[in-house]
């Protein structure tokens, strides 16, 4: 196994990235090349001159690379004219320009996607279909489950108080401040609710998120517990988990909330909208919709029967599609047929 450890951006990087951008205001694209362009300088090209060598050295059959193309370019040029198979593992919707997508046709073996949606995404964008093969994102179902009442105690939450949640890095794609809009929106049509939201993660929009709840005077029922390395034992704590996202993968997080018997209302959108089918196995809404969120919130916190319904659906479509026995079976295939086919077998 090869670790590269990251490397911070040097100084000069950035004072050239932000002298760019001032100097190119008038053009995205312009602004967009020279970012691309600067990144290659001091992250790219630096790393996939190191990574080469490492290949070279210890002679490694197959380089797997675990994000999506966009974070492992350099992956794809250190193996240039080396006899090494290159395996690229999709994790999330892939962000792909034109020249980024030739090079993965030149250079690939085989992409993972961890969804029918983010293999749809590579071809859409051009990957050649011989190269992708999807293989389901899982979990392990038969792992001890947490105690619910002991994390809502620890949590200082009263057996009446319903507690909608989330988990999951505080970034901008988690478009977490649609979410605390629609709770807002609830508060106000449901004034007497006992309700408690938790946010359980660490990340750059967690003060914007913070003050958002302030002004929209719901910051009272919010609980940030920044990052923690048991987010398992909090998800057993909540009564339905939102998940808002802007673009996912295959979200394990649904998976888990789902084997918990938890029910899931989730934006439609690749990867979320694989496993939640819209009123069997959990609620769906567009995008940005605040209003149709929130009436999926005041029905799951008024229906007991409803979220009694979906999260049945929910845990018996994870224990028999999602196990982490199929997951681990489909990686070894790839890799398999990959060695086999370098060692002429």
């Amino acid at each position: 196994m090869i670790l590269l450890p990251a490397r911070c951006q040097p100084v000069w990087a950035k004072v050239l990235k932000e002298l760019g951008r001032s100097l190119l205001f008038f053009s995205r694209g312009a602004r967009k090349a020279f970012t691309r362009k600067m990144d290659s300088l001091w992250r790219i090209q630096p790393n996939a001159k190191r990574l080469r060598q490492l290949l070279q050295d210890d002679g490694y059959d197959i380089l797997y690379m675990n994000n999506q193309p966009g974070s492992n370019e350099e992956g794809y040029h250190a193996v240039d004219g080396l006899p090494v198979a290159l395996v690229q593992h999709c994790r999330i919707e892939p962000t792909l320009t034109p020249s980024l997508v030739s090079l993965v046709n030149q250079r690939i073996d085989k992409i993972i996607a961890v969804s029918q949606g983010v293999e749809q995404v590579l071809l859409k964008n051009g990957v050649e279909k011989p190269y992708c093969v999807t293989v389901n994102n899982a979990i392990d179902v038969n792992q001890p489950l947490p105690d619910r009442q002991l994390m809502r105690k620890t949590l200082d939450i009263t057996p009446e108080t319903f507690v909608f949640g989330s988990i999951g890095s505080l970034l901008a794609r988690k478009s977490n401040h649609h979410t605390l809009a629609a709770l807002a929106q609830f508060h106000q049509q449901h004034p007497e609710a006992s309700w408690k939201m938790i946010l359980v993660g660490q990340g750059p929009e967690r003060s914007a998120l913070e003050a958002q709840a302030r002004t929209l005077g719901i910051a009272e029922h919010m609980i940030f517990t920044g990052f923690k390395n048991n987010p398992f034992d909090y998800l057993a704590a909540f009564d339905a988990f939102i998940l808002a996202s802007s673009s996912e993968g295959l979200p394990r997080v649904v998976l888990e909330a789902m084997l918990l018997g938890i029910p899931v209302v989730g934006s439609d959108v690749t990867g979320t909208q694989e496993l939640v089918h819209h009123e069997q196995t959990g609620l769906l809404f567009p995008w940005s919709d605040v209003k149709m969120l929130e009436n999926h919130l005041t029905r799951i916190w008024q229906d007991a029967s409803l979220r009694q319904r979906l999260a049945q659906n929910g845990q018996q479509q994870v224990r028999s599609q999602y196990a982490i026995e199929h997951y681990v079976s489909g990686v070894e295939d790839v890799l398999g047929t990959i060695q086999s086919r370098r060692s002429g077998v």
